[in-house]
């Protein structure tokens, strides 16, 4: 008898112990909001106008998913699926995309297995206190012109 109630308090225990440090855990992070991404298109469209280039400028969050697109007049159609693959690259890579090409050029062809992505430069993504909580992908004109149109949307975001 004495044993079946040891061993009933022991259950007891371990049960205890074990239900309180199996509940559910969650991280706390930044997320992109869509009056953010808004505000990070409109600076891309701001500087390309300022240059005289039509553009697509796409924020997407830290998934790839889009938030907020805005292909400008005579803006070429296929700069649409290219500038939302550079921001897709960008945000789930977490580094700019023009880093990948690179590396693609040094021989890391490797990469070009990854399908569904784009090596070229002008994806940059958005970090905020080191964290990757989206991008902004380019494309429409020179690569680093592309680029420079996508820096000016980070370039704004939190701020």
């Amino acid at each position: 008898m004495k044993f079946k109630n040891w061993m009933a308090g022991l259950f007891a225990f371990v049960f205890i112990f074990i239900g309180s440090s199996a509940q559910a855990q969650f991280v706390d992070r930044k997320a992109m909001t869509l009056a953010e991404a808004k505000k990070a298109v409109a600076a891309g469209v701001e500087e390309a106008k300022k240059n005289g280039w039509s553009v697509v400028v796409v924020v997407v969050d830290d998934a790839g998913a889009v938030l907020s697109l805005e292909r400008m007049d005579n803006a070429q159609r296929p700069s649409v699926e290219i500038a939302i693959g550079k921001a897709k690259t960008a945000a789930l890579f977490r580094r700019p995309s023009g880093v990948l090409e690179e590396a693609i050029a040094k021989g890391r062809t490797a990469l070009l297995s990854a399908s569904g992505y784009v090596f070229m430069q002008g994806g940059v993504p958005i970090v905020i206190n080191g964290e990757t909580i989206g991008a902004v992908g380019v494309s429409g004109v020179q690569a680093f012109q592309d680029e420079q149109v996508a820096k000016a949307g980070v370039a704004v975001v939190g701020k």
